[in-house]
């Protein structure tokens, strides 16, 4: 490989945690749209369904412990859990429009 063809391959950007990847996906303003929407959608949905199934497993928390039904408050805890996870990965998309990564230090700020 000459000296040119290497000079013109970027490295990998190192991001504050020490990943070798990158961080933020850049996508389409349609595609970035659509993935906003449906995942906090998802994620809203799945969230307020698990605490409901938590509230109905503990019989709105006032059940004993000898009565509470585990698998539907396990199944409540995971589906807060996924709609968590899911609004945290959906965070990661952005447009080019957007602008540059707060993780991208290269220009000084305005900050007056």
């Amino acid at each position: 490989m000459s000296e040119d063809e290497s000079s013109t391959e970027d490295p990998p950007q190192i991001t504050s945690s020490g990943e070798g990847k990158q961080r933020e996906v850049v996508v389409p303003l349609r595609l970035y749209k659509t993935v906003t929407v449906f995942s906090t959608l998802f994620a809203i949905l799945a969230v307020v369904g698990g605490f409901i199934l938590v509230d109905v497993a503990t019989d709105r928390a006032s059940a004993p412990a000898s009565e509470i039904e585990v698998p539907i408050a396990i199944l409540g805890i995971g589906l807060i859990l996924a709609g968590t996870v899911v609004y945290a990965f959906s965070t990661r998309f952005r447009t080019e429009e957007m602008g540059k990564s707060k993780d991208d230090a290269d220009e000084p700020t305005d900050n007056g």
